[in-house]
Formats: structure tokens, C-alpha cells, sequence
């Protein structure tokens, strides 16, 4: 490709996403919000970044959807903006800003995510507890990994025993995830945990009132022990 072409294709993508952008403001129903913020999302391009995270504070959930998808389609680069400027007022904003930093799996959102793990909001304190059991590891430090494994455990532990059982139900989640993201590792912390976790899991399988969470502990402990 040329570099007459090449500017010629920028200039294209960035007139496209200005076009995607202006959509979105335009929209004025919940459908048309949708259907702009999901071809806004297609875009995959990092300055749509910006007002895929403001669609997070509108109350509309399929467009809050499809802005998550968008993020997440375009990875490590959402990660430092949802971090940053996440709505501290909004618990709708913020459960779908964890949503998103979960499924991203980045370790530099552990921080948000563990404070958010004591969040009054429940949709808040459910995605994180699901969210920190799915960190990407291979982007940590070797010396870092038992420290903050060993933070996760201890936050997801406690949650074992949060009042809404959605909550209680995601910490299980998160736990299993937690210790099957260990096993690559052969490290003998990291035995250590996944038998601390098994343990605590089993716990939750004959204590809990509520039987999905209960059955999904038992579950957790079967995937656990045939994981080895």
C-alpha cells in the first residue's frame, strides 16, 4: 500500500468513526441508541473509547451491552480510560465498567475491582467477585503472582458470605476461575491455594442456604479435583 493509500484509508476510518460517534449523540430512541453505540462498538477503534464509556451512565442496558462488547473487542487500551474515568456516582456505570474490566481480564484493574467487591450496590459487588477470578495472568510478574493471588482469596472468601446470594453465587465463580488460572503454574503456592480454595468451596456446598449457589460450589469442587 502506498502512503497516498494509506492516508486515503486513514482518512476514511476516521471520517467512518467521527460518522458512528455523531450517531450515538443523535439517537433518540432506545433502539436507535442501540443500534449506534453497536456500530460504534464494530469499529474496534480506540477513539471510540471515550463514548462507549459515557454510554455505560445512560439507562438504556442493550446499548450498555453492546458498549461493553466494544470495549472489550478492543482490549488492553480500554483498560487505563475505564479505570480512570469510571462514574464513582453512577452504581449502573460502574457495574457495567467492572463487566467490562472482568472480561478483559487485564491485572491493572485488581485494585477497582477488589475495592469494588465491598460496593453497596450488588450488580457492582457481583461482577467484580466473577471478574477477579478471571485475571490474565501470563501479564503478571512472576514475583507479584502469590501476593496478589493471596489478595484475591482472601477478598473472594469473604464474599463467600455477602447477605445477596447472586453475590455469594459470582465469589464461587470467581474462586474456581481463581485457582484453575493457578494450575498452569506448578509452583507449590500455587498447589497451596487451589487446596485452600477447594476447602472453602466445600463449605459452601454443604452451608448454604440457597441451592444454586450451593450446587455451584459442588460443581466448582468436581472441576477443581478433575483438573488436578
Amino acid at each position: 500500500m502506498s502512503v497516498n493509500e494509506m492516508t486515503t484509508s486513514g482518512t476514511e476510518a476516521a471520517l467512518e468513526l467521527a460518522r458512528a460517534i455523531a450517531a450515538v449523540d443523535a439517537a433518540d430512541s432506545s433502539l436507535g441508541m442501540l443500534r449506534a453505540v453497536a456500530a460504534l462498538a464494530q469499529t474496534r477503534s480506540t477513539g471510540a473509547i471515550v463514548k462507549l464509556i459515557e454510554v455505560l451512565r445512560y439507562n438504556n442496558p442493550g446499548a450498555a451491552v453492546a458498549a461493553v462488547e466494544g470495549l472489550v473487542a478492543i482490549g488492553e487500551p480500554s483498560v487505563l480510560p475505564l479505570l480512570e474515568l469510571m462514574d464513582g456516582y453512577n452504581y449502573g456505570a460502574r457495574a457495567w465498567a467492572m463487566r467490562a474490566l472482568s472480561q478483559i481480564g487485564d491485572p491493572r484493574g485488581l485494585s477497582v475491582l477488589l475495592e469494588a467487591l465491598v460496593d453497596f450496590s450488588l450488580s457492582v459487588r457481583r461482577a467484580a467477585a466473577k471478574g477477579l477470578g478471571s485475571l490474565l495472568w501470563e501479564a503478571v510478574e512472576p514475583g507479584q503472582l502469590d501476593g496478589m493471588r493471596g489478595q484475591i482469596l482472601e477478598a473472594l472468601s469473604q464474599s463467600l458470605c455477602d447477605d445477596e446470594w447472586v453475590v455469594r453465587y459470582a465469589s464461587v465463580v470467581g474462586l474456581e476461575g481463581l485457582a484453575m488460572g493457578t494450575i498452569e503454574f506448578a509452583s507449590a503456592p500455587g498447589t497451596e491455594l487451589r487446596d485452600r480454595v477447594a476447602i472453602a468451596l466445600q463449605k459452601v456446598a454443604t452451608a448454604d442456604s440457597e441451592v444454586a449457589v450451593s450446587t455451584r460450589a459442588t460443581l466448582a469442587v468436581r472441576n477443581l479435583a478433575e483438573a488436578g
